[in-house]
């Protein structure tokens, strides 16, 4: 789950990359990871289901205007009575001018604090701007998996705490079409609709993001042997900060 949420529309154009690197040094972050993945067809009696459970470490590296982020994972994983050891690696970058970019993705199981969909720091005009929304705001942004346009709000959730740290809620609902094949399951054609919702928790102090959970859910048609079979998918992901 890769695309960036924010990138909303109205007085929310700008939050396309949510990100500047003009704030002050932020130390290593560990999180811990929970995941878990569904699949299932309409009147089949199997159900495939993949838990997540780990933790992982991101790096924050500023070199003069750009700031490089990198975080690795590692976790367990667990299918089908069998546990899998596994490790993933994301990086990704921000430029001066607060566009990020995305420079090597090993997270084939979106488990990275930076392989979701929001961005890892906020600028500060940003922070204010989200401290002081009073209603919901419509955004549009691309489906994480297909590209296909999302369209949902956004809205302010109450200021809370974590691990001592003030933080900023927000939380998103989102939903549009799905045509095509999803990256974990190429060979499957699937037509139907993409939901997405979530909360994420900012601090306030450095504009980094702690807390995250998001799901996403496809309901849809998956041509098969000449039928077209309902199926439903989810993929469901938290991350929260590792106590100290």
């Amino acid at each position: 789950m890769s695309a960036r949420l924010l990138t909303g529309s109205i007085i929310f154009a700008f939050l396309i990359t949510l990100a500047t690197p003009a704030l002050a040094e932020i130390p290593v972050q560990t999180y811990t990871i929970d995941g878990e993945d569904s699949f299932q067809v309409a009147g089949h009696a199997v159900r495939t289901d993949i838990v997540y459970a780990g933790t992982q470490r991101l790096a924050i590296q500023r070199q003069g205007k750009v700031t490089r982020f990198t975080a690795t994972v590692t976790y367990d994983r667990h299918e089908g009575g069998a546990a899998t050891h596994s490790t993933g690696a994301f990086s990704t970058k921000i430029l001066a001018n607060g566009e990020q970019h995305d420079e090597s993705d090993g997270d084939p199981d979106y488990l990275t604090i930076l392989n979701q969909p929001f961005s890892i720091e906020l600028d500060a005009p940003t922070l204010r701007d989200l401290r002081s929304l009073v209603r919901a705001v419509p955004f549009d942004f691309p489906s994480p998996m297909t590209g296909a346009p999302l369209h949902g709000s956004l809205r302010r959730l109450p200021d809370g705490t974590l691990n001592g740290r003030r933080v900023l809620g927000i939380a998103f609902a989102a939903r549009g079409p799905l045509n095509g094949s999803l990256p974990d399951r190429p060979d499957m054609a699937l037509s139907g609709t993409i939901t997405m919702n979530g909360t994420a928790y900012y601090a306030y102090a450095d504009a980094l993001l702690l807390a995250l959970d998001a799901t996403l859910q496809i309901e849809g048609r998956v041509a098969n042997s000449g039928q077209s079979d309902p199926v439903t998918i989810v993929y469901k992901r938290t991350i929260r900060p590792q106590t100290p």
